[in-house]
């Protein structure tokens, strides 16, 4: 790896090194919430904001330092290396988790100010590229400029939140900040990137073009339905959004099943993850529309607390943003090590090969570990309709769920190490 800080693989590691530490951070809150020894609220808000901002966020940046230029054929007049963007970027997570630490919102916004900056240049760069570029921008560069728009509208909603500029409103304005970010931004670049993304690693073109397009106009306008649905306190308003956002993610879905069914890939690591999660962001959409459904009535339906709240979102943050984090970093970072350490094509291919080779170990076992662990949180939410939290059923769950998503984050941390350290001989 090299040793030149800002370079993209280094967002990339570093954030997944966040989402790590965020990940038995949210294990610990998991046990705490279970076994009726909650930790301290602001843990649970430094867990999500570590996660999203060092972790997602972080590698997005990197995600699209990489692709951007190649999409633009600009890549030979970029610089390799954005060390202060990474330090920002950086410091801007560390300042949130800090902020909520000492209960400081002031630290929690102007952090949140540099997250926006940080963003605020990538734009600008692309621009400039774009404005540079003989071709014109392909389908996935408007994917990432919607998802930067819809990340100053969920950072603008929180900067909101932090400085109290609209407490009568402050609900509203959360979902909208959640939604904005996960939906709007994380989903948005993810569904970009894996137009790209998944043909490249199955070696195969893209089933249907024309249907990302049609994605393309779908899933904003279902999130611009869904955020009114908020603000209007609507929750049929808000099922509409969802609905829309459904039929995107089913026709999403189907374009990159068949582009997978009529591929010659024998599977790997990487396929396999970004399949699951594409799996997952179906299930997670599903979901939200009969949570929305159930409070339709003064009365919800069906009791909904705490445990299946977490289990809910977790559906997306685990089963989709994380599983194609790991898929595309299964695919990118043998690909960045080899070019980066073999300069020569010609002698690149045989360790290009070990290097997939070792991220392709147990990757069975990677793959049913947090798809399980994934499903365990939602077989645990839903025990506690019929049985207490202190049942030997509630507790057995928790700890296999736990047990199951470590398992998988473990397997691949040792991979990962592993190529890191293997240089070529």
């Amino acid at each position: 790896m090299s040793r030149i800080p800002g370079r993209p693989l280094t967002f990339l590691l570093t954030g997944f090194f966040w989402l790590l530490l965020a990940s038995l951070v949210g294990l610990a809150i998991l046990v705490g919430l279970v076994r009726g020894t909650p930790l301290p609220h602001w843990i649970r808000h430094a867990h999500v904001h570590a996660a999203l901002v060092g972790g997602v966020a972080q590698m997005i940046l990197g995600a699209l330092l990489i692709f951007i230029s190649p999409l633009l054929l600009t890549g030979r007049t970029q610089r390799e290396s954005h060390p202060l963007l990474f330090v920002t970027i950086n410091g801007s997570a560390v300042g949130m988790v800090v902020g909520f630490g000492l209960h400081n919102y002031t630290v929690i916004g102007v952090s949140g100010f540099f997250v926006i900056a940080s963003f605020l240049w990538i734009a600008r760069d692309t621009w400039l590229q774009a404005r540079q570029s003989l071709n014109a921008p392909p389908l996935n560069l408007w994917f990432y400029a919607l998802a930067v728009l819809a990340l100053f509208g969920g950072l603008a909603c929180g900067e909101t939140m932090a400085f109290a500029w609209a407490q009568q409103s402050f609900g509203y304005i959360r979902l909208a900040h959640i939604h904005l970010n996960i939906l709007g931004f994380i989903t948005l670049a993810i569904v970009g990137t894996m137009h790209n993304l998944l043909p490249t690693v199955l070696n195969a073109p893209l089933s249907s073009p024309r249907l990302a397009r049609v994605v393309m106009g779908l899933f904003p306008l279902g999130l611009v339905v869904l955020i009114t649905g908020f603000m209007n306190s609507s929750v049929m308003i808000e099922m509409a959004g969802g609905s829309v956002l459904v039929l995107s993610a089913l026709l999403y879905a189907s374009n990159l099943f068949t582009t997978w069914v009529r591929s010659d890939h024998q599977g790997s690591a990487a396929s396999d993850h970004l399949l699951v999660a594409t799996f997952f962001l179906v299930l997670t959409l599903v979901l939200g529309v009969l949570v929305a459904a159930n409070n339709i009535a003064a009365t919800p339906i069906i009791p909904f607390g705490s445990l299946h709240l977490v289990a809910y979102t977790h559906m997306a943050l685990i089963g989709f943003i994380l599983q194609t984090i790991v898929g595309a970093l299964s695919h990118l970072v043998p690909v960045m090590l080899a070019v980066r350490r073999v300069p020569s094509p010609k002698k690149r291919g045989p360790y290009l090969e070990y290097l997939t080779n070792v991220i392709d170990r147990w990757r069975t076992v990677q793959v049913a570990s947090l798809s399980m662990g994934t499903m365990g949180l939602a077989l645990l939410a839903s025990l506690t309709w019929n049985v207490p939290l202190s049942s030997p059923y509630v507790q057995g769950a928790m700890w296999a769920s736990c047990g199951l998503l470590l398992t998988g984050l473990t397997v691949f941390s040792v991979k990962l190490v592993t190529v890191l350290w293997t240089e070529p001989e």
